[in-house]
Protein backbone atom coordinates (compact mmCIF):
# COMPACT_ATOMS: atom_id res chain seq x y z
CA UNK A 1 0.00 0.00 0.00
CA UNK A 2 1.21 3.44 -1.04
CA UNK A 3 2.13 5.77 1.90
CA UNK A 4 -0.44 8.29 1.29
CA UNK A 5 -2.86 5.54 2.54
CA UNK A 6 -0.68 3.61 5.15
CA UNK A 7 -0.34 4.53 9.21
CA UNK A 8 2.82 3.60 10.52
CA UNK A 9 1.24 1.21 13.28
CA UNK A 10 0.25 -0.83 10.53
CA UNK A 11 2.50 -0.64 7.97
CA UNK A 12 5.41 -2.02 10.69
CA UNK A 13 3.42 -5.42 11.23
CA UNK A 14 4.29 -6.19 7.49
CA UNK A 15 8.12 -4.87 7.41
CA UNK A 16 10.18 -6.92 6.52
CA UNK A 17 12.07 -6.15 10.08
CA UNK A 18 8.87 -7.27 11.53
CA UNK A 19 9.04 -10.35 9.76
CA UNK A 20 12.23 -11.57 10.01
CA UNK A 21 11.99 -11.18 13.82
CA UNK A 22 8.82 -13.41 13.99
CA UNK A 23 10.63 -16.04 12.33
CA UNK A 24 13.75 -15.65 13.89
CA UNK A 25 11.62 -16.02 17.18
CA UNK A 26 9.51 -19.35 16.26
CA UNK A 27 12.81 -20.67 15.37
CA UNK A 28 14.42 -19.81 19.12
CA UNK A 29 10.99 -21.10 21.55
CA UNK A 30 10.39 -24.22 18.72
CA UNK A 31 14.27 -24.82 20.34
CA UNK A 32 13.88 -24.18 23.40
CA UNK A 33 11.08 -26.76 23.05
CA UNK A 34 13.14 -29.22 21.67
CA UNK A 35 15.94 -28.62 24.23
CA UNK A 36 13.19 -29.27 27.04
CA UNK A 37 12.61 -32.29 25.21
CA UNK A 38 15.95 -33.48 24.69
CA UNK A 39 16.02 -33.67 20.85
CA UNK A 40 18.92 -31.30 21.12
CA UNK A 41 21.30 -29.90 23.40
CA UNK A 42 20.11 -27.12 25.74
CA UNK A 43 23.66 -24.97 24.62
CA UNK A 44 22.27 -24.81 21.60
CA UNK A 45 18.72 -23.58 22.77
CA UNK A 46 20.66 -20.37 24.60
CA UNK A 47 23.12 -19.83 21.94
CA UNK A 48 19.99 -18.94 19.13
CA UNK A 49 18.63 -16.67 21.81
CA UNK A 50 22.15 -14.93 22.83
CA UNK A 51 24.22 -15.05 19.12
CA UNK A 52 21.07 -15.20 17.01
CA UNK A 53 20.06 -12.47 15.00
CA UNK A 54 19.67 -11.86 10.96
CA UNK A 55 20.61 -9.09 8.33
CA UNK A 56 18.00 -8.11 6.15
CA UNK A 57 20.37 -6.93 3.02
CA UNK A 58 22.47 -10.39 3.73
CA UNK A 59 19.14 -12.66 3.94
CA UNK A 60 18.39 -10.86 0.33
CA UNK A 61 22.05 -11.54 -0.94
CA UNK A 62 21.62 -15.23 0.10
CA UNK A 63 17.75 -15.85 -1.41
CA UNK A 64 19.19 -14.29 -5.38
CA UNK A 65 21.36 -17.31 -5.12
CA UNK A 66 19.01 -19.82 -3.27
CA UNK A 67 15.93 -18.56 -4.43
CA UNK A 68 14.38 -19.50 -1.42
CA UNK A 69 13.37 -17.34 1.61
CA UNK A 70 13.32 -19.24 4.44
CA UNK A 71 16.80 -21.04 3.28
CA UNK A 72 18.59 -17.39 2.97
CA UNK A 73 16.89 -16.52 6.13
CA UNK A 74 18.30 -19.85 8.13
CA UNK A 75 21.76 -19.27 6.22
CA UNK A 76 21.82 -15.78 7.87
CA UNK A 77 20.68 -16.74 11.09
CA UNK A 78 24.22 -19.38 11.11
CA UNK A 79 26.52 -16.65 10.09
CA UNK A 80 25.52 -15.16 13.78
CA UNK A 81 24.93 -18.62 15.90
CA UNK A 82 27.80 -20.07 14.60
CA UNK A 83 28.04 -23.97 14.88
CA UNK A 84 24.93 -24.67 17.26
CA UNK A 85 22.73 -23.47 14.20
CA UNK A 86 22.44 -27.16 12.95
CA UNK A 87 19.63 -27.87 15.30
CA UNK A 88 17.88 -25.25 14.32
CA UNK A 89 14.70 -25.96 12.43
CA UNK A 90 14.77 -29.59 13.06
CA UNK A 91 12.06 -31.38 11.48
CA UNK A 92 10.44 -28.37 10.99
CA UNK A 93 9.35 -26.95 7.18
CA UNK A 94 10.01 -23.49 5.88
CA UNK A 95 5.27 -23.27 5.47
CA UNK A 96 5.72 -23.85 9.99
CA UNK A 97 7.74 -20.89 10.04
CA UNK A 98 5.60 -18.56 7.01
CA UNK A 99 1.88 -19.77 7.90
CA UNK A 100 2.97 -19.18 12.23
CA UNK A 101 3.83 -16.14 10.89
CA UNK A 102 1.12 -14.71 8.95
CA UNK A 103 -1.09 -15.84 11.84
CA UNK A 104 1.04 -13.13 14.24
CA UNK A 105 0.52 -10.56 11.70
CA UNK A 106 -3.11 -10.90 11.04
CA UNK A 107 -3.57 -11.16 14.79
CA UNK A 108 -1.66 -7.94 14.92
CA UNK A 109 -3.52 -6.14 12.23
CA UNK A 110 -7.12 -7.16 13.50
CA UNK A 111 -5.89 -5.61 17.01
CA UNK A 112 -5.55 -2.36 15.21
CA UNK A 113 -8.82 -2.81 13.02
CA UNK A 114 -10.62 -3.41 16.44
CA UNK A 115 -8.95 -0.15 18.01
CA UNK A 116 -9.90 1.62 14.88
CA UNK A 117 -13.66 0.25 15.14
CA UNK A 118 -13.54 1.34 18.83
CA UNK A 119 -12.55 4.89 17.77
CA UNK A 120 -15.53 4.83 15.24
CA UNK A 121 -17.79 3.35 16.96
CA UNK A 122 -17.41 5.59 19.63
CA UNK A 123 -17.53 8.60 17.64
CA UNK A 124 -21.24 7.49 15.89
CA UNK A 125 -22.20 7.20 19.69
CA UNK A 126 -21.21 10.30 21.02
CA UNK A 127 -22.78 11.96 17.38
CA UNK A 128 -26.30 9.80 17.66
CA UNK A 129 -26.92 11.08 21.11
CA UNK A 130 -26.05 14.28 20.35
CA UNK A 131 -28.86 14.14 17.05
CA UNK A 132 -31.45 11.60 18.86
CA UNK A 133 -34.21 13.83 18.50
CA UNK A 134 -32.97 16.16 15.15
CA UNK A 135 -35.61 15.68 12.49
CA UNK A 136 -34.82 15.02 8.99
CA UNK A 137 -36.34 13.63 5.92
CA UNK A 138 -35.89 9.88 5.39
CA UNK A 139 -35.37 8.53 2.05
CA UNK A 140 -36.19 5.59 0.19
CA UNK A 141 -34.96 5.40 -3.52
CA UNK A 142 -33.87 8.57 -3.23
CA UNK A 143 -36.68 9.96 -2.37
CA UNK A 144 -38.68 11.86 0.54
CA UNK A 145 -40.37 9.21 2.50
CA UNK A 146 -40.82 9.81 6.15
CA UNK A 147 -39.60 11.55 8.98
CA UNK A 148 -36.68 10.40 11.08
CA UNK A 149 -33.73 11.77 13.05
CA UNK A 150 -30.63 12.29 12.54
CA UNK A 151 -29.52 10.36 15.58
CA UNK A 152 -31.34 7.46 13.83
CA UNK A 153 -29.49 8.00 10.78
CA UNK A 154 -25.98 7.46 12.72
CA UNK A 155 -27.14 4.48 15.31
CA UNK A 156 -28.20 2.17 12.26
CA UNK A 157 -24.81 2.77 11.59
CA UNK A 158 -23.51 2.19 15.37
CA UNK A 159 -25.10 -1.09 15.28
CA UNK A 160 -23.87 -2.36 11.67
CA UNK A 161 -20.15 -1.48 13.15
CA UNK A 162 -21.09 -3.53 16.30
CA UNK A 163 -21.80 -6.55 14.25
CA UNK A 164 -18.92 -5.94 11.97
CA UNK A 165 -16.65 -5.78 15.24
CA UNK A 166 -18.03 -8.88 16.48
CA UNK A 167 -17.41 -10.37 13.05
CA UNK A 168 -13.87 -9.31 13.06
CA UNK A 169 -13.26 -10.72 16.88
CA UNK A 170 -14.45 -14.62 15.68
CA UNK A 171 -12.20 -13.88 12.63
CA UNK A 172 -8.79 -13.02 14.56
CA UNK A 173 -9.42 -16.03 16.66
CA UNK A 174 -9.89 -18.23 13.62
CA UNK A 175 -6.59 -17.38 11.88
CA UNK A 176 -4.86 -17.00 14.84
CA UNK A 177 -3.68 -20.63 14.62
CA UNK A 178 -0.10 -22.34 14.42
CA UNK A 179 1.32 -25.02 12.80
CA UNK A 180 4.97 -26.18 13.37
CA UNK A 181 4.25 -29.85 12.08
CA UNK A 182 6.83 -30.54 9.35
CA UNK A 183 6.64 -31.93 6.07
CA UNK A 184 2.94 -32.46 5.18
CA UNK A 185 2.06 -31.60 9.08
CA UNK A 186 2.36 -35.25 9.92
CA UNK A 187 4.95 -34.23 13.05
CA UNK A 188 7.37 -37.62 11.72
CA UNK A 189 10.35 -35.77 12.53
CA UNK A 190 9.16 -33.21 15.64
CA UNK A 191 7.14 -33.67 18.79
CA UNK A 192 3.49 -31.87 18.99
CA UNK A 193 4.81 -30.53 22.25
CA UNK A 194 7.32 -27.88 19.92
CA UNK A 195 3.86 -26.64 18.16
CA UNK A 196 1.86 -26.32 21.68
CA UNK A 197 5.25 -24.24 23.25
CA UNK A 198 5.72 -21.90 20.06
CA UNK A 199 1.68 -21.29 20.21
CA UNK A 200 1.99 -20.34 23.54
CA UNK A 201 4.76 -17.96 23.63
CA UNK A 202 3.02 -16.12 20.12
CA UNK A 203 -0.40 -16.38 21.77
CA UNK A 204 -1.59 -18.67 18.54
CA UNK A 205 -3.47 -21.65 19.19
CA UNK A 206 -2.27 -24.93 17.75
CA UNK A 207 -3.54 -25.68 14.48
CA UNK A 208 -5.75 -29.03 15.34
CA UNK A 209 -4.21 -30.56 11.69
CA UNK A 210 -2.76 -29.11 9.15
CA UNK A 211 -1.59 -30.69 5.97
CA UNK A 212 1.76 -28.85 5.26
CA UNK A 213 -0.21 -25.52 5.77
CA UNK A 214 -2.81 -23.84 7.88
CA UNK A 215 -6.12 -24.30 5.75
CA UNK A 216 -6.91 -21.53 3.97
CA UNK A 217 -10.63 -21.70 4.67
CA UNK A 218 -9.29 -19.62 8.35
CA UNK A 219 -7.73 -16.49 5.88
CA UNK A 220 -10.75 -16.62 3.72
CA UNK A 221 -13.18 -16.17 6.49
CA UNK A 222 -11.09 -13.18 7.18
CA UNK A 223 -10.67 -11.39 4.44
CA UNK A 224 -14.26 -11.60 3.93
CA UNK A 225 -14.80 -10.50 7.42
CA UNK A 226 -12.62 -6.96 6.19
CA UNK A 227 -14.63 -7.13 2.84
CA UNK A 228 -17.56 -6.54 4.76
CA UNK A 229 -16.20 -4.28 7.19
CA UNK A 230 -15.02 -2.05 4.54
CA UNK A 231 -18.79 -2.12 2.51
CA UNK A 232 -20.25 -1.09 5.48
CA UNK A 233 -17.50 1.94 5.99
CA UNK A 234 -18.58 2.61 2.23
CA UNK A 235 -22.26 2.68 2.79
CA UNK A 236 -21.58 5.08 5.59
CA UNK A 237 -19.36 7.32 3.38
CA UNK A 238 -21.96 7.25 0.47
CA UNK A 239 -24.95 8.70 2.88
CA UNK A 240 -22.25 11.88 4.57
CA UNK A 241 -21.44 12.39 0.72
CA UNK A 242 -25.09 12.48 -0.47
CA UNK A 243 -25.81 14.48 2.46
CA UNK A 244 -23.44 16.56 1.95
CA UNK A 245 -24.93 17.15 -2.03
CA UNK A 246 -25.68 21.23 -2.81
CA UNK A 247 -29.01 20.41 -2.80
CA UNK A 248 -29.44 18.48 0.35
CA UNK A 249 -26.66 20.41 2.47
CA UNK A 250 -28.22 17.89 5.37
CA UNK A 251 -24.42 17.53 6.66
CA UNK A 252 -20.47 17.78 5.55
CA UNK A 253 -17.31 17.03 5.99
CA UNK A 254 -15.27 19.33 8.24
CA UNK A 255 -13.53 22.15 6.16
CA UNK A 256 -10.11 23.09 7.43
CA UNK A 257 -8.79 26.81 7.97
CA UNK A 258 -6.71 27.05 4.00
CA UNK A 259 -8.34 23.94 2.90
CA UNK A 260 -8.86 24.20 -0.87
CA UNK A 261 -11.83 22.03 -2.77
CA UNK A 262 -10.78 23.03 -6.45
CA UNK A 263 -8.10 24.11 -8.43
CA UNK A 264 -10.31 26.04 -11.05
CA UNK A 265 -13.40 26.77 -8.30
CA UNK A 266 -12.74 28.88 -5.04
CA UNK A 267 -16.20 27.86 -4.02
CA UNK A 268 -16.07 24.21 -3.82
CA UNK A 269 -16.37 22.11 -0.32
CA UNK A 270 -16.27 18.46 -1.88
CA UNK A 271 -16.66 15.13 -0.10
CA UNK A 272 -13.35 14.27 -0.71
CA UNK A 273 -12.61 12.07 2.25
CA UNK A 274 -15.55 9.86 2.17
CA UNK A 275 -15.14 9.85 -1.46
CA UNK A 276 -11.42 8.60 -0.58
CA UNK A 277 -13.41 6.06 1.77
CA UNK A 278 -15.10 4.53 -1.15
CA UNK A 279 -12.38 4.13 -3.53
CA UNK A 280 -10.09 2.56 -0.40
CA UNK A 281 -13.66 -0.12 0.61
CA UNK A 282 -12.82 -1.18 -2.93
CA UNK A 283 -9.34 -2.42 -2.71
CA UNK A 284 -10.21 -4.30 0.47
CA UNK A 285 -13.10 -6.00 -0.99
CA UNK A 286 -10.26 -6.66 -3.84
CA UNK A 287 -8.96 -9.72 -1.74
CA UNK A 288 -12.17 -11.04 -0.73
CA UNK A 289 -12.20 -13.51 -3.97
CA UNK A 290 -8.51 -14.36 -4.11
CA UNK A 291 -8.75 -15.43 -0.75
CA UNK A 292 -11.94 -17.66 -1.12
CA UNK A 293 -9.63 -18.97 -4.54
CA UNK A 294 -6.46 -19.77 -2.30
CA UNK A 295 -8.45 -22.11 -0.14
CA UNK A 296 -7.99 -24.67 -3.16
CA UNK A 297 -4.57 -25.87 -3.17
CA UNK A 298 -2.81 -29.35 -4.56
CA UNK A 299 -2.36 -32.37 -2.21
CA UNK A 300 -0.95 -31.48 1.11
CA UNK A 301 0.27 -27.88 -0.50
CA UNK A 302 1.15 -25.80 -3.01
CA UNK A 303 2.46 -21.85 -2.87
CA UNK A 304 -0.20 -20.53 -5.56
CA UNK A 305 -1.82 -19.15 -2.41
CA UNK A 306 1.35 -17.50 -1.67
CA UNK A 307 1.84 -14.64 -3.47
CA UNK A 308 -1.54 -13.78 -3.03
CA UNK A 309 -0.94 -13.48 0.58
CA UNK A 310 2.12 -11.30 0.38
CA UNK A 311 0.23 -8.80 -1.61
CA UNK A 312 -3.21 -8.64 0.09
CA UNK A 313 -2.06 -9.44 3.64
CA UNK A 314 -0.58 -6.01 3.46
CA UNK A 315 -3.05 -3.79 1.68
CA UNK A 316 -5.83 -5.25 2.52
CA UNK A 317 -5.23 -4.83 6.20
CA UNK A 318 -3.39 -1.23 5.34
CA UNK A 319 -5.87 -0.15 4.01
CA UNK A 320 -8.90 -1.06 6.12
CA UNK A 321 -6.80 0.86 9.21
CA UNK A 322 -6.53 3.98 7.59
CA UNK A 323 -10.20 3.73 6.06
CA UNK A 324 -11.58 3.11 9.75
CA UNK A 325 -9.24 6.12 11.66
CA UNK A 326 -10.17 8.37 8.84
CA UNK A 327 -13.85 7.30 9.13
CA UNK A 328 -13.74 7.84 12.47
CA UNK A 329 -12.38 11.35 12.00
CA UNK A 330 -15.15 11.98 9.59
CA UNK A 331 -17.76 11.60 11.76
CA UNK A 332 -16.12 13.46 14.94
CA UNK A 333 -15.90 16.69 13.19
CA UNK A 334 -19.13 16.22 10.86
CA UNK A 335 -20.94 19.33 10.09
CA UNK A 336 -24.39 18.90 10.77
CA UNK A 337 -27.12 21.75 9.01
CA UNK A 338 -30.30 21.45 11.24
CA UNK A 339 -32.06 23.90 9.80
CA UNK A 340 -31.63 22.56 6.37
CA UNK A 341 -33.24 19.05 7.31
CA UNK A 342 -36.26 20.90 8.72
CA UNK A 343 -36.17 23.37 5.27
CA UNK A 344 -36.27 19.49 3.21
CA UNK A 345 -38.75 18.37 5.87
CA UNK A 346 -40.96 21.13 5.19
CA UNK A 347 -40.02 21.21 1.35
CA UNK A 348 -43.24 19.03 -0.19
CA UNK A 349 -45.60 20.70 1.86
CA UNK A 350 -46.26 18.12 4.10
CA UNK A 351 -46.71 14.98 1.96
CA UNK A 352 -44.05 12.96 4.42
CA UNK A 353 -47.14 12.73 6.54
CA UNK A 354 -49.30 10.52 4.25
CA UNK A 355 -49.41 7.36 5.54
CA UNK A 356 -50.68 8.55 9.08
CA UNK A 357 -53.13 10.14 6.98
CA UNK A 358 -54.38 6.71 5.24
CA UNK A 359 -54.15 4.97 8.83
CA UNK A 360 -56.26 7.39 10.47
CA UNK A 361 -58.85 7.04 7.58
CA UNK A 362 -59.15 3.48 8.07
CA UNK A 363 -59.49 3.81 11.40
CA UNK A 364 -62.40 6.05 10.81
CA UNK A 365 -63.80 3.26 8.64
CA UNK A 366 -62.66 3.81 5.34
CA UNK A 367 -61.69 0.65 3.43
CA UNK A 368 -57.73 0.83 2.92
CA UNK A 369 -58.32 1.05 -1.10
CA UNK A 370 -60.54 4.44 -0.84
CA UNK A 371 -58.47 5.93 2.11
CA UNK A 372 -55.39 5.51 -0.53
CA UNK A 373 -57.03 6.83 -3.23
CA UNK A 374 -58.07 9.81 -1.45
CA UNK A 375 -54.85 10.49 0.17
CA UNK A 376 -52.80 9.92 -2.95
CA UNK A 377 -54.78 12.35 -5.12
CA UNK A 378 -54.20 14.75 -2.60
CA UNK A 379 -50.69 14.10 -2.36
CA UNK A 380 -50.69 14.12 -6.07
CA UNK A 381 -51.75 17.78 -6.57
CA UNK A 382 -49.84 18.80 -3.69
CA UNK A 383 -46.71 17.66 -6.01
CA UNK A 384 -47.81 18.95 -8.96
CA UNK A 385 -48.55 22.35 -7.88
CA UNK A 386 -47.12 22.91 -4.49
CA UNK A 387 -49.00 24.14 -1.76
CA UNK A 388 -50.22 22.71 1.85
CA UNK A 389 -51.41 18.84 1.60
CA UNK A 390 -52.91 19.72 4.52
CA UNK A 391 -55.45 22.20 3.57
CA UNK A 392 -55.95 20.07 0.31
CA UNK A 393 -56.55 17.45 2.69
CA UNK A 394 -59.61 19.99 4.72
CA UNK A 395 -61.23 20.98 1.23
CA UNK A 396 -61.02 17.54 -0.06
CA UNK A 397 -64.99 16.13 1.01
CA UNK A 398 -64.21 12.40 1.32
CA UNK A 399 -61.49 12.96 3.82
CA UNK A 400 -63.96 15.70 5.84
CA UNK A 401 -66.64 13.13 5.95
CA UNK A 402 -64.55 10.93 7.57
CA UNK A 403 -61.60 13.44 9.50
CA UNK A 404 -62.44 16.76 11.31
CA UNK A 405 -59.36 19.62 10.53
CA UNK A 406 -58.23 19.45 14.19
CA UNK A 407 -58.13 15.70 13.23
CA UNK A 408 -56.03 16.64 10.31
CA UNK A 409 -53.95 19.28 12.14
CA UNK A 410 -53.45 16.84 14.90
CA UNK A 411 -51.42 14.35 11.86
CA UNK A 412 -49.08 16.59 11.22
CA UNK A 413 -47.56 16.50 14.03
CA UNK A 414 -44.06 15.24 14.02
CA UNK A 415 -43.95 13.76 17.51
CA UNK A 416 -45.94 10.79 16.34
CA UNK A 417 -42.89 9.66 14.13
CA UNK A 418 -40.42 10.32 16.64
CA UNK A 419 -42.37 8.03 19.87
CA UNK A 420 -40.57 4.99 19.80
CA UNK A 421 -36.77 6.67 19.30
CA UNK A 422 -35.83 6.25 23.17
CA UNK A 423 -36.57 2.06 22.61
CA UNK A 424 -34.77 2.14 19.80
CA UNK A 425 -31.74 3.95 20.97
CA UNK A 426 -32.51 1.48 24.56
CA UNK A 427 -31.86 -1.56 21.85
CA UNK A 428 -28.90 0.01 20.36
CA UNK A 429 -27.11 1.28 22.55
CA UNK A 430 -28.07 -0.85 25.75
CA UNK A 431 -30.04 0.07 29.23
CA UNK A 432 -32.41 3.26 29.45
CA UNK A 433 -30.02 4.68 26.31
Amino acid sequence: MIPRYSRPEMTSIWSEQSKFQIWYEIEAHACDAMAELGMIPREAAKAVWDRGGFDIDRINEIERETKHDVIAFLTSLAEHVGEEARFVHQGMTSSDVLDTTLAVQMTRASDLLLAGMDRLLAALRTRAEEHRHTPTIGRSHGIHAEPTTFGLKLATFFAEFTRCRQRLEAARAEIATCAISGAVGTFAHIDPAVEMHVAEKLGLTPEPVSTQVIPRDRHAMFFATLGVIASSVERLATEIRHLQRTELREAEEFFSAGQKGSSAMPHKRNPVLTENLTGLARIVRAAVTPALENVVLWHERDISHSSVERVFGPDATIALDFALQRLAGVVEKLVVYTDSMQANLDQLGGLVHSQQVMLALTQKGVSREDAYVMVQRNAMATWKDGGSYRDRLKADADVQAALSAADIDALFDLDQHFRHVDTIFARVFGGDS
